[in-house]
């Protein structure tokens, strides 16, 4: 290999510790968000305005860095339909499901199953010809999605299995998958991914403030105390640097290193509900795990090999 192309292997490896830090990071705050949505049901907040309002301030924190970068959200109409089925389909729907479902299957189990998308995401950036095929990311995909089958199939023999509920939970990762395709294929032309994000976040706001219209479903926060109020700026913030990583590793991963954003989701989530909100570890969770974390490091060794290749 001549110098030149040394030296682009080495540039794109570099470049590769960008989408890798970026899905860490990402993951690591998506399981946090899990187990703060369990302890704001636990004071009080019901998900749907424990959700609106963490989005809501979301969107206005990212919006402000927007603004500040003089990278302001389009509202040319293509770009508004982006950021409303966006939305829909990655963070509205699929995180009221989610959100909604902690209560009766755990924040331990969602972390977990919002893991399940790697899999959905790849056949699909596969079809369409967005990624190509590769046995070493294919492998890696498999074996995140084993480990998270090894925990959901425990799940379900429990005695006190809600199946309702974990049938519900486990279209939240259909969802997901579907979002990260379609955001990949419809990425607006010249756009940032600080510009992107905060109008998705609004455009979820939206969404989630037309469900309050039906009954039962109110966007009351208590006020006894600060604490629902204190919570919902913590989310609000991880839900900020959450959905920025999420565009920012689109941009730079691809849709099938995105989707293992919740394997690694997982792997932090889990432990937090088990050891800080005194959750009974799930079964199977050393081998599930493993499998996981065995899944997160094929598929992003097989993305630094393409990256190498393609200097050759």
């Amino acid at each position: 290999m001549s110098a030149s192309a040394q030296q682009g292997v080495f540039g794109n490896k570099k470049l590769w510790l960008i989408p890798l830090l970026c899905l860490l990071a990402g993951g690591a705050l998506i399981g946090i968000s899990t187990n703060l949505a369990k302890y704001a049901g636990e004071i009080g907040l019901t998900p749907l305005a424990f959700l609106f309002w963490s989005i809501t301030g979301a969107a206005f924190i990212l919006f402000t860095y927007a603004l500040l970068r003089h990278e302001l959200p389009s509202l040319s109409k293509p770009t508004l339909k982006y950021y409303l089925i966006a939305a829909l389909v990655s963070i509205a729907a699929s995180n009221l499901i989610f959100f909604s479902a902690i209560p009766h299957v755990g924040a331990g189990f969602v972390a977990l199953i919002i893991s399940l998308p790697p899999l959905l995401t790849y056949l699909a950036a596969i079809v369409l010809r967005i990624e190509k095929f590769t046995k070493l990311r294919a492998l890696g995909v498999v074996a995140a999605l084993a480990g998270v089958g090894v925990l959901a199939a425990r799940k379900f023999s429990a005695p006190d299995a809600s199946m309702f509920w974990i049938i519900l939970t486990l279209c939240g990762p259909v969802l997901l998958a579907i979002g990260n395709i379609y955001r990949t294929l419809y990425w607006p032309n010249n756009l940032s991914a600080s510009a992107l994000a905060p109008g998705m976040l609004i455009a979820a706001s939206g969404l989630l403030g037309l469900v309050s219209l039906v009954p039962n479903y109110s966007l009351t926060v208590p006020i006894v105390d600060l604490l629902p109020l204190g919570l919902i700026i913590v989310q609000a913030f991880v839900f900020a640097g959450q959905f920025l990583l999420l565009f920012l590793l689109q941009k730079t991963g691809g849709p099938v290193l995105l989707s293992l954003l919740g394997s690694v989701g997982a792997v932090v989530g889990v432990p937090v509900a088990i050891f800080l909100q005194g959750e009974s570890p799930p079964e199977g969770l050393f081998l599930g795990a493993s499998l996981i974390a065995l899944g997160v490091i094929l598929v992003t060794y097989g993305g630094v090999k393409i990256a190498g290749s393609s200097a050759d």
